[in-house]
């Protein structure tokens, strides 16, 4: 009897305590902080006595999600970025007057005397319902064109709504109206008109600087998305955006695995005008051409899981620039290579070949991914402004990127990249094709502590 009172009285004492242990597991459960400490330090050697950049930035984002129940999740990010002052970024080159173009990315490049950014990146309202999903406020999107393109300290974020449906595992449909964006590379959000231009603007079509930035109107994006697994081994991928008042860009990409190991995909991007392309004076307007296209291949071989070969080619056709905000994020067509672009170009080739291995550190958990890529653009002419915006000649470029895992350090993931870009063909001798663009090294060293 005793020893069944005593069960009783224990259980009565404890079952309090439960409670509020499953309290608190049920309310972390609810609330999630994390975030990311990042430092980046990054080195771009010119050719000759042309100028080199240098730069060491720290900071990261701190995130805090709170989830009510399964269906409903609200989140908030700040995002921070600090120059840690290692080169002064406002004194140019002086053969070409010109600033840093990597380096200054790492900061506010708008206002590169603001040494620290604060950004409120993330701020929204998520709602799952069956196969349905709506998200509004501010938040990430990744799309081939639009992106958070995150090789600098802040990616790009977008502010809108954005609807999600997954009937089955084989299909997946997403639209997304934003009317504002806070590219990378600057300190707050602008309007989707405004956030046009905050980028280098290259040259318009007879030579000049072009005059888009601050003097394109449009007012909002539109996004959409249909990705559908046809058979077991077919699939198909779409997206569209179109840019109020300035231009739509239809993307289609069909992929076949031939066998196991072998994989096809293809990709065509159409482009054209919408409405003024973005002003009614031709001087001072974005999107000039009709219409521009993009076609391109890849076949990819994989050995196993860790490790594949690719190459990719892509073909820009005479008729139009290939343009699109550089600020909104990077282009992952089949030529990307990570610091260059095919944006600004018409009639251009670009073939690259991408291996991809994995290797292990003395032990299975530790391990670094290696990623090689080899390239080369075959460019308009520098002396023609239509077909090359940015008067960037032919170039073979060289990356390898390095990715480290340990066992220990699980939180730490460091990355180092290696640039290199050697220029091609016939042009005239001027610093201004080499500045930044051709004929340089260049190395980042990142350091992303992630909790």
């Amino acid at each position: 009897m005793i020893k069944y009172y005593s069960s009783l009285i224990l259980l009565v004492l404890l079952t309090p305590s439960a409670l509020i242990s499953q309290e608190i597991i049920e309310e972390k459960k609810r609330s999630i902080l994390s975030g990311q400490l990042r430092a980046y330090y990054m080195n771009t050697f010119n050719k000759g006595s042309l100028k080199d950049f240098t730069a060491l930035a720290l900071g990261g984002k701190l995130k805090y999600q709170y989830i009510p129940n399964e269906n409903l999740e609200f989140g908030i990010a700040v995002y921070n970025s600090t120059n840690l002052g290692i080169q002064d970024l406002t004194v140019p080159d002086m053969q070409t007057g010109k600033l840093s173009r990597y380096e200054e990315g790492l900061f506010d490049r708008l206002n590169l005397e603001n040494k620290a950014i604060f950004l409120i990146g993330e701020l929204y309202a998520n709602y799952k319902f069956q196969q349905h999903e709506f998200s509004f406020g501010r938040m990430k999107i990744k799309s081939p064109l639009v992106n958070p393109e995150d090789g600098r300290m802040i990616p790009s974020l977008f502010q809108g709504l954005r609807y999600q449906y997954e009937p089955n595992k084989n299909t997946h449909f997403q639209a997304g109206i934003f009317n504002a964006a806070a590219p990378r590379s600057t300190g707050e959000f602008y309007g989707i008109g405004e956030s046009i231009g905050t980028y280098a603007v290259g040259r318009d079509w007879i030579g000049d600087p072009a005059q888009y930035a601050n003097n394109t109107d449009s007012d909002f994006l539109f996004i959409a998305n249909a990705n559908f697994k046809i058979t077991e081994n077919s699939s198909i991928e779409t997206w569209n955006y179109f840019i109020d008042n300035v231009s739509n860009s239809f993307y289609l990409k069909p992929k076949i695995n031939i066998t196991e190991k072998v994989n096809l995909e293809m990709e065509w991007l159409h482009q054209n005008k919408i409405g003024e392309g973005g002003n009614s004076i031709d001087s001072l307007r974005y999107f000039k051409a009709n219409s521009a296209d993009i076609l391109g291949v890849k076949v990819k071989y994989n050995w196993n899981d860790n490790s594949s070969i690719s190459l990719g080619y892509d073909r820009i056709l005479p008729h139009g620039q290939f343009i699109f905000p550089r600020e909104w994020g990077r282009e992952f067509l089949f030529s990307f290579q990570k610091r260059e672009r095919s944006e600004g170009s018409a009639d251009n080739h670009a073939l690259i070949m991408y291996y991809d291995d994995t290797f292990t550190l003395g032990d299975p958990e530790s391990k670094i991914n290696t990623v090689l890529s080899i390239g080369h653009q075959w460019k308009p002419s520098v002396l023609d402004p239509k077909s090359n915006k940015y008067a960037v000649p032919d170039y073979t470029h060289i990356n390898l990127d390095l990715f480290f895992s340990f066992k220990k350090l699980k939180n730490l993931k460091p990355e180092l990249l290696f640039v290199t870009k050697f220029a091609n063909g016939d042009f005239p001798n001027n610093p201004n094709f080499y500045l930044n663009k051709t004929d340089l090294f260049h190395v980042d060293l990142i350091l992303n502590y992630n909790f």
